[in-house]
């Protein structure tokens, strides 16, 4: 028998913190970690020992893991966890850190990922990424999710009629979302029609559908809203979150995630309906990702994506505001820091800490995650619903 999933009543996130994204770094992952770390103590206020949780996440850490960053950053915490699911890693730390705190093992725990990305690093990492990666995709010279998600991507057009300049419109869209982010890597604006005549990288994957590596962190805190309010700190409140792993492995391509299995949960969790969600930060390696979220979460049918973002306007201040920091696709991807980048950036909108362009009147947003791509599908996937 499944049990009722219990609530997050009283749980909180806070403090969202970036450390500033750089193309190539020489650093350590540490180094970006550490960096977040001391930002979340800065700004805060608490004392350092105050934060006795830490929930971990980085790519390029090894081999050292989260209690590894403990050791070098000075931290007692009673309660750690290492979180390594490519882009479902913040969501799920986000629920370990809540059900954590809710049950008293913490009282303020930092969730945190950071990668460094040395000129090297891409490669060395495409190639011990997963065992079905070294087995069946390096070997044949396409290390990396390009050519996987560009199978996922070819199945989807001929499946659902979507067309290159579908996917065009969102990168386009949240090109201009990244314009008032001065952490963007991409600074300058995007056209259709650049997009279009982009060189093709693994066809049908263009140059504007990949995500830039970079080195960067990202990291927040969770607690009970009372500690925030205590503290002084603009806080979210978490209505509700879900994951799930190795959903539907008997598709013959990847056409749908976890979210299906669990959106109605989320949703009645939050007690809240689509209509009341003022944005969306889906996890955005690539465009079609984006069209399996929305749907998958419900906010149209199956294959209805292409029509139902076209119909709408997704910059910060359109009737349907999608990744308003401009996304990986345009802000860059720093490692395991990709997963956590739509959640900070929901933070911000719902705190008034935005330093793009804030949404109108935010008051609910939906953050969603994708990670742990093998040679055909990605295997772990998450959601959660913050608000005001």
């Amino acid at each position: 028998m499944t049990r009722r999933r219990l609530g997050y009543d009283g749980v909180v996130l806070a403090a969202p913190v970036t450390v500033p994204y750089e193309r190539f770094s020489t650093r350590s992952s540490h180094w970006f970690l550490g960096r977040a770390m001391r930002a979340l103590v800065a700004e805060t206020g608490f004392a350092k020992h105050a934060i006795d949780g830490m929930c971990v996440t980085s790519m390029s850490l090894a081999p050292d893991s989260a209690i590894g960053v403990v050791e070098h950053l000075g931290f007692e915490p009673r309660w750690v966890d290492n979180v390594t699911f490519g882009g479902a890693s913040g969501l799920i730390a986000l629920r370990r850190a809540a059900r954590a705190v809710q049950v008293g093992d913490a009282e303020i725990v930092a969730c945190v990922a950071g990668d460094t990305n040395q000129t090297d690093s891409f490669r060395r990492g495409t190639a011990s990424f997963s065992q079905f990666g070294q087995d069946a995709v390096y070997p044949y010279g396409s290390g990396g999710p390009n050519a996987s998600v560009a199978l996922l991507t070819d199945n989807y057009m001929r499946t659902y009629g979507a067309e290159v300049a579908d996917f065009g419109r969102v990168c386009v869209a949240q090109r201009a979302n990244a314009l008032g982010n001065p952490q963007a890597l991409f600074s300058k604006p995007l056209t259709l029609d650049q997009y279009v005549n982009s060189p093709l990288i693994a066809d049908p994957i263009r140059l504007y559908d990949c995500v830039m590596p970079c080195a960067g962190a990202e990291a927040f805190l969770v607690m009970h809203e009372e500690t925030a309010r205590a503290q002084g700190l603009p806080f979210a409140r978490l209505l509700g979150a879900i994951e799930r792993h190795n959903a539907f492995p008997d598709d013959p391509v990847q056409e749908r995630g976890g979210w299906v299995v669990d959106r109605d949960e989320l949703f009645a969790q939050a007690g809240v309906t689509h209509d009341a969600v003022d944005f969306v930060q889906a996890y955005d390696d690539y465009p079609v990702i984006i069209f399996l979220q929305v749907e998958d979460l419900g906010f149209c049918g199956k294959g209805e994506a292409k029509d139902f973002l076209a119909g709408h306007d997704l910059t910060a201040s359109g009737s349907f505001p999608i990744n308003t920091s401009g996304g990986q696709l345009s802000v860059g991807q720093a490692g395991g820091a990709g997963g956590f980048l739509g959640i900070v950036e929901t933070i911000r909108q719902l705190t008034g800490q935005t330093v793009g362009t804030p949404v109108p009147d935010a008051g609910i947003g939906l953050v969603s995650g994708f990670g742990m791509i093998n040679y055909d599908r990605g295997l772990s996937t998450g959601a959660a619903l913050l608000a005001a």
